[in-house]
């Protein structure tokens, strides 16, 4: 069975979490993709704040493979904006492989921010965003 964007915004952090560590690093991904944040996963905040956030602030990344950066997608235009390095690196749940989004040499906004990503699916990839050490909500990328 193939997991979803759908099946992600379902599930409670712990499951996310399990879903995350078996999951491969992947590729590296290229190009547009439609994003979903979750905070406080499985709860009924989350349900609410998803739709917002999508509509108002986040709305993905567009990756750059060839060149190792991306760009978020902000605002309800889409702006390409919040420039990362792309790489891969240890992940700060399980020690693993992962794909590693550093904002700290690109962005004196996000300079304390680190998100790190595996795919679940082929396409579908499941991420954390950390402010410093702190893991402060899951997201979703689909290409």
């Amino acid at each position: 069975m193939t997991i979803t964007t759908a099946d992600m915004t379902k599930m409670s952090q712990t499951e996310l979490d399990d879903l995350y560590k078996k999951s491969p690093i992947g590729a590296l991904p290229d190009g547009d993709s439609q994003g979903t944040a979750m905070v406080i996963p499985g709860s009924l905040f989350s349900k609410v704040l998803m739709p917002l956030i999508k509509g108002l602030a986040w709305r993905g990344k567009v990756f750059h493979r060839d060149s190792a950066y991306l760009f978020n997608k902000v605002s309800p235009f889409g702006i390409q904006l919040v420039k990362a390095q792309i790489y891969k690196g240890d992940s700060w749940v399980d020690g693993g492989e992962a794909i590693v989004l550093d904002y700290s040499k690109t962005s004196f906004v996000a300079q304390k921010i680190r998100d790190e990503i595996r795919e679940v699916a082929p396409g579908l990839y499941l991420g954390q965003a950390y402010w410093g050490k702190t893991r402060v909500l899951n997201f979703i990328l689909e290409f």
